[in-house]
């Protein structure tokens, strides 16, 4: 469920991942902007920081002042009022000494009149001291006075406890931040400055300072928003900046690479146009000139492959003649050999044998002259390959016999019909059970036919000396052998797979090689079953199933067994050269000693 997920949510993001894969010019500018927006929020915040720092420090600054001022003044009205007659209070600062008034409303002019040189700016509020024990009664009232304030601030809900708890402990002027509450329940953030003063009558009470952050707010949301749109300014320039700028080193890479691919595709005449005289028109150039080269030595290595094919197909032409003389002389000396000494007919016999090895190189070399060329026709008709696979182990029974071997047959209970040319086929398979054979050392090999999925599949399995690490890729080489210094038997020329792997491609199909040293190896031919169609798979492996098996229980921790049960399926032989009853691959026959030596590669054929 939760791959199903995943899966479900990668889907649409496959597109956008292959396009920032593939496209470098995306990744900068994508990465220029998310630097670039992290460098402008860092300088924001910076910015923004540096100008809240100063707006509080002045604010700090001017509210000092001003209550500093309106605590003066406040002691000063306190104590010229303190010297009226009568024991009344009397409001020199408001009332120019007109006349009486209580505490409560000398408290209330007080606070008028200390807000009204900054309504909008500040307010004022008066709240009673828990030291006050004997409040100010209005005319022989038992009323104490309450809170006072100047605009629509609730006093007490705005004024924090611990604010007016300190001032109560000391009458030191003090400051809190704080959140100010209005008559219509909305706050705002605001800077309290308050004092413990004595009136008149010389009662205590809390004078308050309310200074709002109103404009500051505004002023910090202009700085913001003009940062704000600054930086999406910058942030768009900079992506702008970066596109154009990658865009001149990108395109040329992109023509590079695009002429490269056009090289690559045979097109050798293609150049980059270079323009200025900067780093990447000199890139330009040089890539011109390698081009130049590339296309001057492809031409000289394709002149001399021309001449060297010619030369090989002329020779072998120009050999035929000389070579029909000398196998006709050779073939009456060898028919006279009775009448000559032991040791001049035994060089007739040689003399036959390495004519017959010469004649079949020659054909061979034609064969691969024509591959070169271009030369080689297909003709193609429907065929079941289990009658050539039984021509061919027909021919090679002898030379099995000899080395002490059989040739099995499986899969040809069903017919196995392709559209191939039979000659071709018919070499291929040949060159194949041959040198299996030949190199199976005595054991029996194997040859398995299937068919499934558009394809026919023949699989030629010895067990051998095998291949080693690195030759199964080798082994299709002109002339290539893996023991210089081993004897060949058959007299194979070193162009037998070579011819084969040629043969294969023609079909459309593959010739391919597997095999560990010691155990043997195995070579899978496949064709497709129509000719002209695309081959999509094979019916066999290459690896063989008894390997797959001794590779699994060696994984297991168990040691792989060598027995028939291991290394062939169960079953016996038919007619045609096939066999009943099976010896164990991994062993001789009684009496027959294993040779040693390597595998032949290309000379197998």
């Amino acid at each position: 469920m939760v791959r199903f997920f995943v899966r479900w949510v990668r889907r649409p993001l496959l597109p956008v991942m292959r396009l920032w894969r593939r496209n470098i010019q995306l990744r900068v500018v994508v990465a220029t902007l998310l630097l670039s927006l992290g460098v402008v929020l860092l300088l924001g915040l910076v910015v923004i920081g540096q100008v809240r720092n100063g707006l509080l420090e002045a604010k700090e600054k001017t509210a000092q002042s001003q209550a500093s001022g309106g605590f003066a003044a406040a002691e000063h009205m306190a104590d010229s009022a303190g010297a009226g007659p009568g024991g009344t209070v009397i409001d020199n600062g408001v009332r120019g000494g007109r006349g009486t008034q209580n505490s409560s409303t000398w408290l209330n002019n007080l606070v008028e009149q200390l807000a009204s040189g900054g309504q909008g700016v500040y307010s004022v509020v008066a709240l009673g001291s828990e030291n006050d024990e004997s409040p100010f009664l209005g005319n022989s009232a038992t009323t104490t006075r309450g809170p006072r304030s100047t605009g629509d601030i609730r006093p007490e809900d705005s004024v924090p406890a611990d604010l007016r708890k300190a001032l109560d402990d000391e009458p030191g002027p003090h400051r809190r931040y704080a959140r100010v509450y209005h008559q219509d329940r909305s706050s705002d953030p605001a800077l309290i400055v308050g004092k413990r003063l004595n009136d008149a009558r010389g009662n205590p009470y809390q004078l308050y300072y309310v200074f709002p952050f109103t404009q500051e707010e505004e002023s910090l949301s202009l700085v913001k928003g003009t940062l704000a749109t600054a930086g999406v300014f910058v942030v768009v320039l900079l992506g702008a900046i970066a596109w154009l700028v990658v865009r001149q080193v990108v395109t040329p890479v992109r023509m590079a690479a695009g002429i490269s691919e056009r090289l690559a595709a045979g097109r050798l005449q293609e150049r980059m146009k270079v323009t200025g005289e900067d780093d990447i028109a000199r890139l330009g150039e040089s890539f011109n000139k390698m081009a130049q080269n590339l296309q001057n030595k492809i031409q000289q290595l394709e002149e001399l492959s021309r001449m060297q094919r010619r030369f090989v197909s002329d020779v072998s032409h120009e050999l035929r003649t000389p070579l029909t003389t000398v196998r006709m002389a050779a073939d009456v000396i060898h028919e006279a050999r009775e009448d000559f000494d032991p040791a001049t007919a035994r060089s007739a016999e040689l003399l036959l044998g390495q004519l017959d090895r010469f004649e079949s190189l020659l054909g061979d070399l034609l064969e691969i002259s024509r591959f070169d060329a271009g030369a080689a026709n297909l003709e193609p008709g429907p065929v079941d390959l289990r009658d050539v696979v039984h021509r061919v182990v027909e021919g090679c029974e002898p030379l099995a016999e000899r080395k002490g071997g059989r040739i099995l047959v499986r899969g040809d209970e069903q017919p196995v019909i392709a559209e191939v040319d039979s000659r071709r086929i018919e070499r291929v398979l040949r060159n194949l059970v041959g040198n299996a054979v030949e190199h199976g050392e005595g054991r029996d090999v194997v040859v398995r036919l299937a068919t499934g999925g558009g394809a026919v599949a023949v699989a030629v399995r010895d067990y051998g000396v095998g291949l080693k690490e690195g030759e199964a890729e080798r082994v299709f080489n002109r002339f290539w052998r893996a023991d210089p210094a081993r004897a060949r038997t058959t007299g194979g020329t070193g162009l037998g797979l070579s011819i084969a792997l040629e043969d294969a491609r023609l079909h459309g199909g593959w010739l391919r090689a597997w095999g560990e040293q010691g155990n043997g190896s195995q070579f899978l031919l496949v064709v497709p079953c129509t000719a002209g169609e695309p081959l999509r798979g094979s019916p066999l492996r290459l690896e063989p199933e008894d390997s797959r098996r001794r590779r699994e229980l060696a994984a297991a921790g168990s040691a792989p067994s060598r027995g028939p049960s291991a290394a062939l399926p169960a079953g016996g032989g038919a007619a045609n050269g096939r066999q009943t009853g099976e010896t164990r691959p991994g062993e001789a026959r009684p009496g027959e000693a294993r040779s040693g030596g390597a595998r032949f590669g290309g000379e197998r054929g």
